[in-house]
């Protein structure tokens, strides 16, 4: 890989509800597809600090993070995603951004295979960072 060929980063979050089920929003942008909130870090960025920066600004909310599951490759993207446990920080609204049109709580089961794979891995961390590549 040469110093200016392009790479991506990304940090997502597995928030849950009361039910154990995982929140999704939809993009307005792209495949329109659903997934976890989070996206692509900024320049200078940390992935700790990507990750609450993009909750904020999809979800208009506060997260803490929990801790940090696992770090995927994807070919496709050219992209490695991390993928952290978090929580709400308090009881409020969820805001959307126009980046997302929607937003829901799946069950682990009816998440797309990858994104299954990853949240499964999350909420069984035993304190090993997985890492996979789709």
């Amino acid at each position: 890989m040469g110093f200016e060929d392009t790479y991506r980063l990304s940090a997502h979050a597995v928030i849950t509800n009361e039910l154990g089920e995982v929140l999704q929003l939809r993009a307005t942008y792209a495949d329109r597809n659903w997934g976890l909130p989070g996206g692509a870090l900024d320049p200078g960025e940390t992935i700790h600090e990507a990750l609450l920066r993009e909750c904020r600004e999809e979800l208009g909310r506060e997260v803490r993070i929990d801790y940090l599951s696992g770090v995927y490759y994807h070919r496709v993207y050219r992209s490695h995603v991390f993928i952290f446990r978090a929580h709400f920080a308090d009881h409020g609204a969820i805001a959307l951004s126009d980046e997302h049109s929607e937003l829901a709580y799946f069950a682990v089961d009816q998440l797309s295979p990858v994104q299954r794979q990853r949240v499964q891995e999350c909420l069984a961390f035993d304190g090993r960072v997985r890492s996979d590549k789709f």
